[in-house]
């Protein structure tokens, strides 16, 4: 170890009194007791390096995780390039037994939360909740009500010029249903839950939409996300790229391993400095 003589004993650990000289001349001149402390090291250097593995093991399992934007979706929230780190310690509602012990908070309309899409290879999204369990949600006009009442949304932009069926109205009345919009399962499902012109929010799932409400897949096209499908909320941007969701349409290991050196390469000239360890609301 660096700053540490031959021989020495390690930091908090006293000499053996009881050693002889002829041990200390065995370690000095290269005899079996210094074999003994290499084995030693070793084993203190696997032992640390398995002990990190699990620590970081444990944090991204149940307390924080890294995830990066790949698309419009949420913008000017969240850019595509916008490297996130995600907050898995702070949702309740998980129904596991330390729960109480720990200082979760419920869900609430505005969050913003990463979560698994129910479909495909359930990659993960990043939405803001807009209807909770029981809501009743409607859109007139382009302006969101929940449960009859006006929602203030100063985070949402508009895009005029974006075909949106969407935008302006929903849910859809049973004959404007634009099936080849949406996914399947939803299209077949969707009238299930609207009641009287508002689409009704089931136990246990939550209604999501993208700030950036023109461009935007969400819960309108896919249907509700599920409570065990969420896993955390956005807290920082620990670093920003600038980059398009060109950049991030190839979700293979060599496209990965391919942006990853692009990015690399271009580190100082792409990094949006001013995004930064921004917190995200």
């Amino acid at each position: 170890m660096d700053g540490m003589e031959t021989g020495a004993a390690p930091l908090g650990l006293a000499q053996d009194p009881s050693s002889t000289a002829a041990e200390r001349s065995a370690n000095q001149s290269g005899g079996a007791p210094r074999s003994g402390r290499t084995h030693s090291g070793l084993a203190e250097f696997v032992e640390s390096v398995v002990v990190t593995i699990l620590l970081a093991l444990f944090a991204t399992t149940f307390v924080v995780q890294a995830f990066k934007i790949p698309s419009e979706s949420m913008e000017p929230t969240l850019l595509v390039g916008d490297h996130l780190l995600v907050n898995k310690f702070v949702f309740e509602g998980t129904g596991s037994w330390y729960q109480k012990l720990l200082p979760y908070r419920p869900i609430r309309r505005g969050d913003i939360i990463v979560f698994k899409y129910p479909y495909d290879d359930h990659p993960y999204y990043v939405k803001r909740v807009i209807g909770m369990p029981g809501d009743q949600i409607r859109i007139s006009d382009s302006r969101v009500f929940v449960n009859d009442k006006p929602v203030s949304e100063p985070y949402v932009v508009h895009d005029p010029l974006t075909d949106d069926p969407f935008g302006e109205e929903f849910p859809p009345a049973l004959e404007s249903v634009p099936r080849n919009r949406l996914r399947p399962e939803w299209a077949a499902r969707i009238m299930n839950y609207v009641r009287d012109g508002e689409l009704m929010v089931p136990a246990n799932h939550y209604f999501v939409m993208g700030d950036n409400r023109d461009d935007s897949w969400d819960s309108r096209y896919w249907g509700f996300v599920d409570r065990d499908a969420i896993v955390g909320q956005p807290i920082l941007i620990y670093w920003s790229v600038r980059a398009t969701a060109d950049d991030y349409a190839d979700r293979s290991l060599t496209g990965s391993a391919r942006g990853i050196g692009s990015t690399l390469a271009h580190l100082s000239g792409s990094t949006r400095w001013n995004r930064m360890l921004r917190e995200v609301h």
